[in-house]
């Protein structure tokens, strides 16, 4: 009994043994696998995680390209504004001139004006004393 004791305990341990040498096969190709997909994975979100960055940067010079183009067009049209803004005042500085011509005239017509007033006044009134010494 003790022989056939042994030869169960021993067939039980070779038994427990082989069992134990399986799981830890399955074990070993589970833990492969789940490293495997884990791999898979970590490569799908740095890929993904890559794309949009490459994305973003792609934007960001497009955006800069833009950017600088937009800048040159401002110079440009303030180069023209100030341009205008040269031509508009030079305009008005030529219109003030005219105006300041008209007034001239104007002040110089009523003098002439007075002056000959003045003249015919003159003429009249010397004439007068002539026609008057000469009727006297």
């Amino acid at each position: 009994m003790e022989e056939g004791l042994e030869a169960s305990f021993a067939n039980m341990m070779q038994q427990h043994a082989h069992h134990s040498a399986h799981l830890r096969d399955r074990v070993q190709t589970s833990k492969k696998a789940a490293l495997e997909a884990a791999a898979v994975v970590s490569d799908l979100l740095v890929e993904s995680i890559n794309g949009g960055v490459q994305e973003v940067f792609v934007n960001e010079k497009q955006i800069e390209m833009e950017a600088r183009s937009m800048g040159v067009t401002v110079q440009r049209f303030s180069k023209q504004t100030s341009q205008w803004l040269n031509v508009i005042h030079t305009f008005d500085s030529a219109l003030k001139e005219i105006g300041d011509f008209e007034n001239w005239i104007k002040v110089m017509e009523y003098d002439c004006k007075k002056i000959a007033g003045t003249l015919r006044s003159i003429s009249e009134s010397s004439r007068e004393q002539q026609h008057t010494k000469a009727s006297s």
